[in-house]
């Protein structure tokens, strides 16, 4: 770790806050639920900083969870671990990081993906830090200050144990503008990349900003149902929809597509996708298939192609979330099922639709009767093909930490 990042970050507290809790609250850690909400909190000493270890009593002053305070967050309380008390030092942090990693050891080992999460969050006991690798460079992001004081114990862990070429420091937005100890894109092994890393996913080659890339650089999560596509997309036409970077696009242009149509309302995504559909044309099938670009709002092109009258074998519709808060879980489901109609709309008879989801706070099942309403209002019949979720690398630890759904489903008229 360089010595002027070791030199600026925070010790951990020696101090130790007692907290309690709400009897609803109480119930619902010791059943696992990783988050406290700052409205569950009974009382608690004055004076607590961001990353004060909380030590969670019940009424009879008997121990009950121990998680990271932070005193600017609604949820006031990362739960660490429950039961009975322990030692929160460099071994039991070592110990904890090894259980995240020995779950993804099959991606490790594989050789054919080296861009994925090694540690999820919450799901993997670490509420608000997010670790993802992409081939030798990793990105370590932070949704919460509290992390700050356990950096200088986390990096040799990490160091040790990964054999990192770099680790880059990102911070949630709310984070960035809190007057933190580092600032965004801090190096914390090694040195910032000065240009985009590559790595695999199922042999296809990608490139990912980790500095100053969206999230950490590219979205993992649909990996899987990007090669589910590929498996499909023999002598396809496709329409991928919210493309983003191009995953869904290579991946169908790998499986043989005739024709990919990119959209997205970026244009240094859609150049990026272009990007990727040339560094993988070494792939006969790549190079074959013809990719068409659009920039603009995706409501707006999927209305200009069923205009036109075209249709697709394949249609994806990946959107980011409508539903961040839960004010808005009624006008994402209007989103939703706008999508579905134009998505069907642009279907040939017998082609298929992958429609996704990333609003944790829309529910899979709602989610899935938005779509299949939408359906039999026009007559149309879905096949299912697979109701898809979490890829190994996003686990899910709560019933929050459900985010990421989608269907894949064969359209009869």
């Amino acid at each position: 770790m360089p010595s002027d990042v070791v030199e600026s970050l925070p010790a951990p507290s020696a101090r130790r806050l007692a907290v309690r809790l709400t009897p609803d609250a109480l119930r619902q850690v010791r059943g696992g639920h990783p988050w406290v909400y700052d409205a569950s909190v009974a009382s608690v000493a004055d004076g607590g900083q961001p990353g004060d270890l909380a030590v969670i009593f019940d009424d009879s002053r008997r121990f009950a969870a121990i998680g990271l305070y932070d005193p600017n967050s609604p949820i006031r309380i990362k739960v660490l671990h429950t039961g009975k008390p322990v030692t929160i030092d460099s071994g039991w942090w070592r110990m904890r990081i090894a259980a995240a990693l020995a779950r993804r050891d099959s991606l490790r080992t594989s050789g054919h993906t080296t861009g994925y999460r090694c540690i999820h969050g919450e799901n993997d006991g670490f509420g608000g830090l997010v670790l993802d690798r992409y081939a030798d460079d990793y990105v370590l992001k932070l949704y919460s200050e509290a992390w700050f004081p356990y950096l200088g114990t986390l990096i040799p862990i990490f160091e040790e144990l990964l054999e990192p070429r770099s680790l880059v420091l990102r911070l949630s937005r709310r984070v960035a503008g809190a007057g933190t100890p580092l600032p965004e894109g801090t190096a914390l092994i090694g040195n910032v990349p000065s240009s985009r890393v590559r790595f695999l996913e199922h042999d296809l080659i990608f490139e990912a900003d980790i500095a100053e890339g969206q999230k950490t650089g590219h979205f993992l999560d649909q990996r899987d149902n990007r090669a589910l596509i590929g498996t499909m997309a023999n002598g396809a036409h496709v329409l991928d929809v919210f493309s983003s970077s191009g995953g869904f696009t290579v991946h169908a242009a790998a499986g043989g597509a005739a024709s990919v149509h990119s959209i997205d309302m970026s244009p240094a995504s859609i150049q990026l996708a272009r990007h990727h559909m040339t560094i993988n044309a070494s792939r006969p099938t790549v190079a074959a298939c013809r990719h068409e670009t659009t920039i603009g709002d995706a409501f707006d092109a999927m209305d200009d192609l069923v205009r036109k009258r075209q249709r697709f074998d394949i249609v994806i519709i990946d959107p980011p979330s409508f539903a961040q808060r839960q004010s808005s879980v009624a006008g994402g489901l209007q989103a939703y099922r706008r999508l579905t109609a134009l998505g069907l709309s642009l279907v040939r008879p017998g082609g298929i639709l992958l429609q996704a989801s990333c609003s944790s706070r829309i529910t899979a099942d709602r989610f899935f009767d938005a779509i299949v309403t939408v359906a039999n209002s026009r007559g149309d019949e879905l096949d299912e093909i697979a109701q898809t979720g979490h890829a190994i690398d996003h686990p899910i630890g709560f019933p929050e930490g459900a985010y990421l759904k989608a269907m894949i489903a064969r359209v009869n008229p």
